[in-house]
């Protein structure tokens, strides 16, 4: 994520008008008005994405509006589906009003009037509206209602977004259209899961949501010793042979995806001061090895050392650096 927008970064007499110049730009033209304040505060970071766009900001109370005249004088012909993080949010448009929580879903278009009262903070993607595979007269039902986003493949969506925008990841160019695409695929899913047409899906894009539904089903039972491939393929109601020919499509296979986030996971808490005492044989159990030896050869194997060697260099380097620094072993 780029920021491309901090209030503590200019003048506050002059904070509300960048901030209208920064989102007309990033997203689409609005007029804005203070509430309880004469003094704007907030923060805009961007994601380019090939055709796609993630944006995450927060701000302080404020009315906005999108008129006609606006829509006439510029408009990107775009939907932008958002995830509210944190306070009070409400919009209108066509004719539907919606208040939001934390944690729901809105859609809500470029070509429409609209007034919106906010005040915390959002996740939106954004993209033209003609890349979405699903017939306008359809999305337009769901056009600004709320939507849940911590259940089913909402939450999937949620999940996505968040972590795009947390920071703790770099990306590639070739990452960006990859994760364009990914994007595309999970707000094609959603909308189509609350349309309750599915079969709309394009293939690609269904087989694309599979795979993420199986590997976040995965990662939330990693913990398990028992989870089989059949239990896997069982859960998403395909059968073994289909969930190990999806895994081979992309170039892994489910016991080896399944091994390579277990290690991830033990670790990342054994770099983890907070964890510094915890024993290295109850990390390995708590992410799925029930054998010690085995654990701390997969790990030697991946890692070149021992996980009490890796602790213990992680440690010395954060104690040093005063961060989690980099240490043999440790992704880049």
């Amino acid at each position: 994520m780029e920021k491309v927008f901090d209030s503590n970064d200019v003048p506050a007499r002059d904070a509300l008008s960048a901030w209208e110049n920064v989102t007309a730009d990033a997203l689409m033209p609005t007029s804005f008005k203070l509430i309880g304040t004469d003094v704007f505060c907030g923060w805009f970071s961007t994601m380019p994405l090939g055709a796609v766009q993630v944006s995450a900001m927060a701000y302080s109370s404020f009315l906005t509006r999108r008129t006609p005249k606006l829509i006439r004088a510029s408009d990107p012909e775009i939907l932008a589906f958002g995830v509210t993080n944190s306070g009070p949010h409400a919009i209108e448009q066509s004719r539907n009003r919606a208040a939001l929580r934390p944690g729901e879903l809105l859609l809500f278009e470029s070509s429409r009037p609209f007034d919106t009262y906010a005040d915390g903070g959002n996740i939106l993607i954004q993209f033209p509206r003609t890349l979405l595979p699903l017939a306008a007269r359809h999305v337009d039902h769901l056009i600004c209602r709320p939507l849940p986003g911590d259940q089913g493949i909402g939450r999937l969506l949620t999940n996505f977004l968040t972590h795009l925008t947390d920071g703790s990841t770099s990306y590639t160019p070739h990452d960006a259209a990859r994760l364009g695409t990914v994007g595309l695929d999970l707000v094609t899913a959603t909308l189509a899961h609350f349309l309750e047409r599915e079969n709309d899906i394009p293939c690609e894009s269904r087989q694309r949501v599979l795979y993420m539904r199986i590997t976040s089903f995965i990662e939330r039972h990693l913990g398990d010793t028992t989870l089989t491939a059949g239990e896997i393929a069982a859960a998403h109601h395909i059968s073994v042979r289909s969930l190990h020919r999806l895994f081979q499509q992309h170039g892994v296979t489910v016991r080896s995806w399944i091994r390579g986030q277990r290690l991830e996971r033990c670790r990342r808490d054994l770099a983890d001061p907070l964890k510094r005492h915890v024993p290295i044989q109850a990390i390995a159990a708590r992410w799925g090895f029930s054998h010690p030896a085995d654990f701390t050869r997969a790990f030697r194997t991946l890692h070149g050392i021992t996980p009490s060697g890796y602790r213990d260099q992680a440690h010395h380097h954060s104690t040093l650096t005063g961060t989690q620094s980099q240490v043999p072993g440790a992704p880049r």
